[in-house]
């Protein structure tokens, strides 16, 4: 899963075919080299967000409509992640003059290679880009991000970059440990903004997973289409850290100059993928040829809700702002003080619930307060992030005991309405949460990259949008509804084992799941998983308590 860096343990060979280079590792993490990235002293061109987006059409589009309205936004929920990819697609064919993409994940699968070929023709036609991805999750890619930067109206940067640039997992796994005090550090935000005009802004990133059209493995997410006066505001954001220190051009990590050859090849390999695709028929591939959902939404066919945004945000480098060393914004804290002004009910959807000390203390004044307080998150069985799993176990309890109504999505739900996946994805593979959601007294909202866990709250770079609209936030809330009906979750409670219920005083209560299988109501008192080995492996990983790392 996406915050989860898990490396296979490596074999014999990579052993010996590596141990130079893990020695020299070594020897830079003794000289102390290890605070600053590789490359922080390469120049860096000067660039700033397009100043004038009303001379393209996309700018046109919302601005007299934005005066009507008196400055506030034109936004829409965007929770089926097909739609994700194509309104990106049709966003950068009918970009005129500028794009700028931020994305922690940007996979170069079908949808990504789709998406890159899409970004290359805007470059040819003269658009300039920007794209500056984090370098974590990214390994076996770095020689293709590399060549995109030999396009002259291209520019990529990655965003806090390991010093070895090779694609074995034991390697960058060494670094990440040797280095691990600048390394814990990521930037965790999405954004894509088209001509300074038209920003998607939320929780997924660039992936056949995240769109769900990868028949393995689908999650669920949500984001916002966002037009008018919040885009520049979120523009500005980009170029905070694209200017920002851990940003690092491609060039200055290149193991030697870009040469237009690299990307020769590269442009071939994408046209030929992009023929093949629509050539056999891929419904996601076809479909960007109708235009849909985004002539629908610049048409009106499909509503926009005009309403108040306000953008929040980490600092790019909020390693040394959580250190003391430098002042600056940190996200969480506003929802936390949403939390705290709540009467009546808060909301959470998070794929990773690891709530640490300082998230039990707002569920504690929660549950003090009587606000009713409800969560959703992922199943054993849905998650593929061990280690983030086993961090939730140790707060299970006590979150029960906060009387939080708290529900695990099912790796195969039973009603597939707002999954956002259709209905030949339903059933085989498996379904994950990756959404951050987050409602207070349904009338305001908070979408974007932010899980409600440690790794999220102090160690990644977040970004999110809180809206004041009871529309949206009802919107939100149905979704919710609709997830943690007893056929797509488990309600996850406590009970005396079944036995023991007619003892006085009665015995420790157990952890019961409830959920609907064909028709009837059913309890689980065995955490429900895939297989056995992976209730092992969050035993195991739950002994060593990582919850500040996760």
């Amino acid at each position: 899963m996406e915050t989860r860096v898990e490396y296979p343990f490596p074999n014999s060979i990579d052993y010996l075919m590596n141990a130079r280079l893990f020695l020299l590792l070594a020897l830079i993490a003794f000289n102390g080299c290890a605070s600053l990235p590789p490359g922080v002293n390469y120049p860096k061109t000067t660039s700033d967000a397009l100043e004038h987006p009303e001379t393209t059409t996309l700018g046109r589009q919302f601005q007299d409509a934005g005066v009507e309205h008196r400055g506030l936004s034109a936004l829409r929920l965007v929770p089926a992640g097909v739609d994700g990819f194509l309104l990106r697609a049709e966003l950068i064919d009918r970009a005129e003059k500028s794009l700028d993409l931020q994305y922690f994940i940007f996979h170069a699968d079908e949808t990504g290679k789709l998406l890159i070929d899409a970004v290359l023709r805007a470059a040819d036609r003269g658009v300039r880009v920007r794209l500056l991805v984090d370098d974590i999750e990214n390994t076996g890619q770095n020689a293709q991000i590399e060549a995109l930067a030999a396009h002259a109206n291209i520019d990529v940067r990655l965003y806090n970059p390991l010093a070895y640039r090779g694609n074995s997992p034991f390697l960058r796994w060494m670094e990440m440990l040797l280095y691990a005090s600048r390394l814990d550090y990521r930037m965790h935000n999405k954004l894509m903004v088209a001509d300074n005009a038209i920003a998607l802004v939320g929780g997924r990133n660039v992936g056949d997973d995240y769109f769900q059209v990868d028949p393995d493995g689908q999650l669920g997410d949500f984001e916002v289409f966002a037009g008018g006066t919040i885009v520049p505001i979120l523009s500005s954001i980009f170029d905070e850290f694209w200017r920002s220190s851990p940003a690092i051009p491609a060039q200055a990590l290149a193991t030697g100059p870009i040469k237009p050859q690299a990307l020769a090849y590269y442009r071939l390999e994408l046209t030929q993928h992009r023929q093949e695709k629509r050539a056999d028929g891929s419904d996601y591939a076809t479909r960007i040829l109708t235009g849909e959902p985004l002539i629908g939404i610049l048409d009106g066919r499909l509503p926009v809700v005009w309403a108040r945004a306000i953008p929040w945000y980490d600092s790019p480098e909020k390693g040394k702002v959580e250190k003391g060393e430098k002042a600056g914004d940190e996200m969480h804290r506003v929802i936390f003080e949403a939390a705290a002004a709540a009467r009546s009910e808060v909301i959470i959807v998070s794929a990773y619930l690891v709530p640490g000390d300082d998230g039990m203390a707002l569920f504690d004044d929660l549950h003090r307060r009587s606000i009713a307080t409800l969560a959703l998150t992922n199943s054993l069985e849905a998650d593929t992030g061990s280690a983030a799993f086993s961090g939730y176990t140790h707060f299970r309890r006590a979150l029960l005991d906060d009387n939080v109504q708290l529900f695990e999505i099912r790796a195969q739900p039973g009603r597939i309405k707002g999954t956002g996946q259709n209905a030949a994805m339903s059933s085989y593979g498996n379904f994950g949460l990756h959404t951050k959601l987050y409602i207070f007294d349904r009338e305001k909202i908070f979408i974007g990259s932010m899980n409600f866990d440690q790794r999220s709250l102090h160690l990644n770079t977040e970004l999110g949008l809180m809206i004041e609209s009871p529309e949206l936030a009802q919107q939100g809330a149905s979704f919710f509804e609709g997830m943690v009906q007893p056929a797509n979750s488990f309600h996850v409670l406590l009970e005396p084992p079944p036995d023991h219920r007619h003892l006085s005083p009665p015995t420790t209560p157990y952890l019961v799941w409830r959920t609907q299988e064909n028709g009837q109501m059913v309890d689980y008192v065995r955490e429900p998983a895939r297989n056995e080995w992976e209730r092992l492996k969050v035993d195991a990983l739950s002994l060593l308590r990582l919850d500040s790392q996760l």
